[in-house]
């Protein structure tokens, strides 16, 4: 196999392994009914991308490719968190949105 390969394996395993821990964290909080702000999209994100489980099953390379860049800024309100059209969101961003989305999906199918 080649090493582009076993790269894009080791990204597919670490995205899967985040997508899981962001949708436990969020989990937390859409049990509870707290609605979706951009300051809990940025604990959330912070929170997913600290946790020594993750650090610990990936490479330090493949990690870096999950964070935020710099450049890429978000508000950090307690407004609710919306994005219109856009599709270009950070990883840990993404997969808190749709663990949202899918609650409140399952939710209005147990009415």
């Amino acid at each position: 196999m080649r090493e582009q390969d076993l790269a894009a394996l080791r990204f597919q395993a670490a995205a899967r392994d985040l997508e899981q821990i962001v949708r436990d964290i969020a989990g937390r909080y859409v049990v509870l009914g707290v609605p979706l702000t951009w300051r809990l999209l940025h604990a959330i994100e912070a929170e997913a991308l600290a946790d020594l489980g993750f650090a610990s099953r990936h490479d330090a390379f493949i990690l870096e490719l999950f964070k935020r860049p710099a450049d890429l800024s978000y508000p950090e309100t307690d407004d609710p968190a919306t994005f219109g059209r856009s599709n270009a969101l950070p990883a840990a961003f993404a997969f808190a949105v749709s663990a949202y989305e899918n609650a409140q999906v399952a939710s209005h199918g147990q009415t």
